[in-house]
């Protein structure tokens, strides 16, 4: 697969074996190593989504760390591409008893198998680095979900300048087996809104900890977007 190429930027070219591949490792640790870095980003998220209501689509549900903080009263339909990680999301639905999950299944987020206005939402926490191409997929979301309905982003950005811009240039070179881009600039998700008629930016804000992460709510103003 070529380099993604978005706002005059190259991305580190992944496919979806690499993201497989690498999700079969991690699901085993992935709780462990992320949950707390994450949470934050992930309550916001919720936070978000229990404000729409409605149905949401969950775009990169993995191990459903979100799912209890979903309100009851919203309904879930989670997606991800690695079955280990939906595996653990199972578990944790049948363990917690959260009802409000509809459905968990295996599902490419560049190819969504639903029908357009289908949700109220979607919501992709931690997910818009790890796909082959990030446009494809917001696309995806537009797509299918209502208009009045939002597509909610979480995700880490790129540094501009500074060590932690260097720390994750260095990163970047083993992309395909983190199975994430540590770079990525704001500018392939604004870019794409601008390019879209039917989207609007309603919210723009860094998260915990220490602003490494950054959530966006798109509200999908009209018909599909993408046409």
């Amino acid at each position: 697969m070529n380099d993604q190429r978005g706002s005059g930027q190259n991305l580190a070219a992944i496919t979806n074996e690499n993201v497989e591949a690498a999700y079969a490792r991690w699901a085993p640790i992935y709780d462990k190593v992320f949950t707390l870095v994450m949470k934050p980003g992930r309550q916001a998220a919720a936070q978000a989504v229990n404000r729409l209501g409605g149905r949401v689509l969950d775009v990169g549900v993995g191990t459903g760390l979100e799912l209890p903080m979903f309100s009851p009263a919203v309904k879930i339909t989670g997606v991800d591409l690695s079955n280990p990680m939906l595996q653990i999301a199972r578990k944790r639905v049948a363990d917690l008893k959260l009802t409000n999950v509809e459905d968990l299944r295996v599902m490419d987020a560049m190819n969504l198998e639903y029908a357009d206005d289908s949700f109220d939402g979607a919501v992709a926490p931690f997910v818009i680095t790890t796909v082959p191409d990030p446009v494809r997929t917001m696309d995806e979301m537009a797509r299918v979900v209502r208009p009045g309905g939002e597509i909610i982003i979480v995700n880490h950005i790129g540094a501009d300048s500074g060590p932690i811009a260097m720390i994750e240039r260095l990163m970047e070179k083993r992309a395909e087996k983190l199975g994430w881009r540590p770079q990525f600039p704001w500018e392939i998700i604004g870019d794409w809104i601008k390019s879209r008629p039917g989207l609007e930016l309603v919210e723009r804000r860094r998260l915990n900890p220490f602003g490494l992460f950054t959530i966006a709510r798109i509200r999908k103003v009209q018909g599909d977007p993408t046409a």
